[in-house]
Parts: structure tokens; C-alpha cells; sequence
């Protein structure tokens, strides 16, 4: 996800400094939201990894 979103932002600056006004906005809004996407996965891993690692002690006494 976030290898897209580095893509995307590639992209956007590309098209932006050759002109492609819209082509950049497109792409650069494709980037946020992968962005915004990868970041709530990531929160969500590590709170579901903080809760599994609590269960599995919480298990074993």
C-alpha cells in the first residue's frame, strides 16, 4: 500500500513539473488516500499484535 502511494506521489510530481495539472491532482489524491489507508492498517496491526501478545500471556497463566 504504501509502495502505491510513493508511486503515486512519483507520478504527481512528474505531471506537475511537465504541466499535466490535472493528471498531478489525480494522482496526487490517489496517493492521500493510499496514504491515509496504509496508515490505519498499520495502527490497526499493531493494536490487534498489542492484544494477541496480551491473550496469548493471559492464556498461558
Amino acid at each position: 500500500m504504501l509502495k502505491y502511494a510513493i508511486i503515486f506521489a512519483i507520478i504527481s510530481l512528474i505531471a506537475g513539473a511537465l504541466g499535466f495539472t490535472g493528471v498531478a491532482a489525480g494522482s496526487a489524491a490517489i496517493a492521500k488516500v493510499l496514504f491515509v489507508v496504509f496508515l490505519v492498517l498499520a495502527v490497526l496491526f499493531v493494536v490487534l499484535a498489542l492484544l494477541g501478545i496480551g491473550a496469548a500471556r493471559k492464556a498461558i497463566k
